[in-house]
């Protein structure tokens, strides 16, 4: 089903930091080729609205229990009504006109299969954004840990670009990150769109009865998570009557992304002419051949293209020996790139170089690990044509 929409003139530059945002105003449906990305930026790692409090006592209140009619009961906290979930929580929606299904055995998936008998943590995600990819060992840690225990883990995989609504992408990506629990391919934003979604990435947990009852947007709130998820697993197993395990203290997240993001100053830079609103040196929002010069002095966390582009709503494709520069205050810098025969490129870090990257599949690279967060100047020679850069991310 193509559903489609046409972003309005909404174009919101808040640098937050923690997860991506996207801002779209909807006006009708338009065949999904013409379909543009939106506005994002930076979501603030501390934003989340947590609805319920977490389960301070943690879990081996279990261990306190009684006979009755040869059932083991619980001693722990009061569960809310159905009424009372009625009268403060909102029912989650469904799965809107899937486009995919990954670790389902080529099954279907929906949120509503699962009520009255797990709870169930939506994840919202796409696998370009580094925002993102931070939050992924976090939640195969969760998935370890309580799959057997009532949680089911559902990646919304919802689309940046347009690359990422090819399910092959997604299949490579959902194996490099090691992803065991099921995704499911939001191509048309119909669920994301139905949540009033608009970041990237975002959590919602919703219990046994289907009220969703925890929301975290962005990265970070790992332990706050964790619970309230062990909260809602406590209710579901105690309702069900099946003994509920404490869980074993955390052995360290597997491939953690560790990243200041009080220190990071630089915020996303996009190519593509629906939002190179940074471009410093070239026509921002315009499609088409560009001829540009970088210049010696560089203003801080605007981008830079020297000589011949072309420019496209999503990325800049490169001519031969194109250079891209910028300044930048962050550790980390990521690109989401492409090229279709497979192109090395060289990076330079305040003058030096600092080795090549290959680049050929549809994905974010790391361009500059580093080791602090101070202000630098990068800048990445392009040797041949066929360079496909779409945004610039840091950590």
């Amino acid at each position: 089903m193509k559903l489609e929409i046409i972003l309005g003139a909404i174009v919101l530059t808040v640098f937050l930091g923690g997860g991506i945002f996207y801002a779209t105003s909807i006006k009708k449906t338009v065949p999904e080729d013409t379909r543009s990305a939106g506005t994002i930026h930076n979501a603030n790692d501390e934003t989340q609205d947590v609805a319920i409090d977490p389960v301070n006592s943690g879990l081996n209140i279990l261990s306190n229990t009684k006979k009755q009619n040869s059932i083991a009961l619980p001693v722990g906290p009061k569960f809310l009504s159905i009424e009372e979930k009625k009268a403060k929580f909102s029912l989650a929606n469904d799965i809107s006109t899937p486009d995919g299904f990954i670790n389902t055995d080529g099954k279907p998936i929906s949120i509503s299969e699962f009520k009255g008998k797990k709870v169930v943590l939506l994840d919202i995600w796409t696998y370009s954004c580094i925002n993102c990819i931070r939050t992924i060992p976090h939640l195969n840690e969760l998935h370890k840990k309580y799959e057997d225990q009532g949680l089911v883990i559902i990646g919304l995989h919802t689309p940046e670009f347009a690359f990422e609504k090819v399910q092959k992408n997604v299949e490579d990506a959902v194996k490099r990150f090691d992803i065991k629990y099921p995704v499911v391919l939001d191509n048309d934003f119909s669920t994301w769109n139905a949540y009033g979604n608009r970041y990237w990435p975002r959590k919602y947990l919703i219990d046994m009865d289907g009220y969703i009852v925890y929301d975290h947007i962005g990265e970070g709130g790992y332990e706050e998570t964790e619970k309230v998820i062990q909260k809602a697993l406590l209710e579901r197993n105690t309702r069900l009557g099946v003994e509920m395990k404490v869980p074993v203290a955390n052995s360290g997240v597997i491939n953690k992304i560790v990243t200041d993001r009080g220190q990071v100053r630089s915020h996303e830079l996009y190519f593509g002419s629906a939002r190179n609103t940074d471009l410093e040196n070239g026509k921002s929002g315009t499609s088409g051949p560009q001829t540009l010069t970088v210049p010696s002095d560089l203003k801080a966390d605007q981008l830079y293209l020297g000589g011949n582009w072309s420019i496209t709503p999503e990325y800049a494709e490169s001519s031969i020996g194109g250079t891209i520069a910028l300044k930048y205050k962050a550790k980390n810098v990521y690109l989401v790139a492409s090229s279709e025969n497979g192109e090395a490129v060289e990076v330079f870090v305040d003058g030096k170089s600092i080795g090549t990257v290959f680049i050929k599949g549809e994905m974010l690279y790391t361009i500059v690990a580093g080791t602090d967060y101070k202000e630098h100047t990068l800048e990445i020679k392009v040797k041949n044509s066929g360079v496909k850069a779409f945004a610039f991310t840091f950590g």
